[in-house]
């Protein structure tokens, strides 16, 4: 079945068939959903383990959600001050703002990430 723009296939996405991998960023990423099956949005599993921050960088052209399922942090988001998170707490990127996160607690910091329009690493930008 085709996908023409803006609509989404009606399908499972299974977590296990995602591979878990060690970004540039510093912190384990399992992209969940990002294909043409859903062409408006994609989805990722982050991981960032005790004691480590990811680097600065920043989406050009794609606005980001970050949805804590479990674990503790600090993010940092353009020019507001740090602040911390916890379990099912949201995070709101706007496009081109600086960020990281950095996991404060003893256990994993796991979030999703949710990309519009889908997240495309030639719009990843370090800023380290």
């Amino acid at each position: 079945m085709s996908n023409s723009k803006n609509q989404m296939i009606a399908e499972i996405k299974f977590a296990s068939d995602s591979v878990e991998f060690l970004s540039e960023e510093r912190c384990y990423i399992s992209e969940i959903a990002n294909d043409a099956g859903d062409s408006t949005v994609s989805i990722a599993k982050a991981r960032v383990i005790p004691g480590v921050t990811t680097k600065w960088h920043r989406l050009n052209g794609i606005v980001e959600r970050y949805i804590i399922t479990s674990g503790q942090g600090v993010v940092e988001i353009g020019n507001l001050a740090a602040i911390k998170v916890s379990e099912n707490d949201v995070v709101r990127i706007p496009s081109n703002v600086l960020q990281r996160i950095t996991n404060t607690g003893t256990e994993d910091l796991v979030f999703f990430c949710v990309c519009t329009p889908p997240f495309n690493y030639d719009n990843y930008e370090s800023l380290e």
